[in-house]
């Protein structure tokens, strides 16, 4: 089973593709529609309350024919947040949940679950703690919700679940972790909950494969125009799935985007 996850930041910028980095995106989406996965996950699509539009949704008719289509957007901001999934095999059930969180996280469309007979696939856009670390304490919030959802998922049967969970685990998980300590998404309190997340009954797929390994981002900043050529980035997108699909899990990888700074595809696989 291929599962591929993708912050895209806007899926309008990718199908007009009118900038060099609109290029860039597109480039990238037709790159994982010939990677033919199972399940691909799509954070950030900025899609309107109304859904895709019409040349959206027949661009991805397009690169991906035959595929179950399930939008959740944010009702809270428009054009803002909001995920996307498309998977090859029909579900038996989809679930846009809303998990207790605090303001309108609830109202962003920051998940989708797809239900399927022996496991469950989900994926997240964790919120931001923003500028200044505004949101730190909604987000910690978000953060208990979140893992008491999974935590349910998981007594069901098993879970696969993706996304930009905006932080950066471990110290190895980004270039420059002493300039950053205070920084949203490596804060002490956001690296503990995740490991809370993990010690939940969870795997970090990346991390179990390469334990030690350095120098692998998913992330690089737009603000900084050489982040991608330094390599300077952060590994802030993850495949988490339950402890007993461990031996399951066959290989994980990071889709080369070339120059486009941002958000990079992650590829999970495993034997099911």
């Amino acid at each position: 089973m291929k599962l591929i996850s993708w912050n895209i930041d806007s899926i309008n910028a990718a199908v007009e593709h009118k900038s060099p980095r609109g290029e860039m995106t597109w480039d990238v989406l037709n790159q994982l529609a010939e990677l033919q996965p199972d399940v691909l996950a799509i954070q950030e699509t900025k899609a309107k309350v109304t859904g895709l539009t019409k040349k959206q949704a027949t661009a991805l008719d397009e690169l991906f024919p035959g595929y179950h289509r399930y939008l959740n957007v944010s009702n809270g901001r428009p054009g803002y947040s909001g995920t996307m999934m498309l998977s090859k095999v029909e579900p038996i059930n989809v679930e846009y949940p809303e998990i207790g969180a605090p303001g309108e996280m609830d109202l962003e469309g920051r998940i989708i679950t797809l239900e399927f007979a022996d496991l469950f696939v989900s994926t997240v856009y964790t919120p931001n703690s923003g500028s200044e670390l505004a949101r730190l304490d909604d987000r910690q919030a978000w953060d208990d919700a979140y893992r008491a959802y999974v935590k349910n998922l998981d007594a069901k049967k098993p879970v696969i679940f993706s996304g930009d969970f905006n932080v950066a685990h471990q110290e190895i998980d980004l270039k420059n972790p002493k300039s950053n300590q205070r920084s949203a998404g490596f804060t002490d309190e956001e690296r503990a909950k995740f490991t809370e997340l993990l010690d939940a009954g969870f795997i970090d797929t990346f991390r179990t494969l390469n334990p030690d390994t350095t120098d692998v981002y998913t992330w690089w900043a737009q603000i900084s125009k050489t982040s991608k050529i330094n390599n300077s980035g952060w590994r802030i997108d993850y495949y988490l799935a339950s402890k007993r699909l461990q031996e399951q899990l066959q290989s994980f990888q990071v889709v080369n985007t070339g120059l486009r700074q941002d958000h990079a595809p992650i590829v999970a696989e495993f034997n099911l």
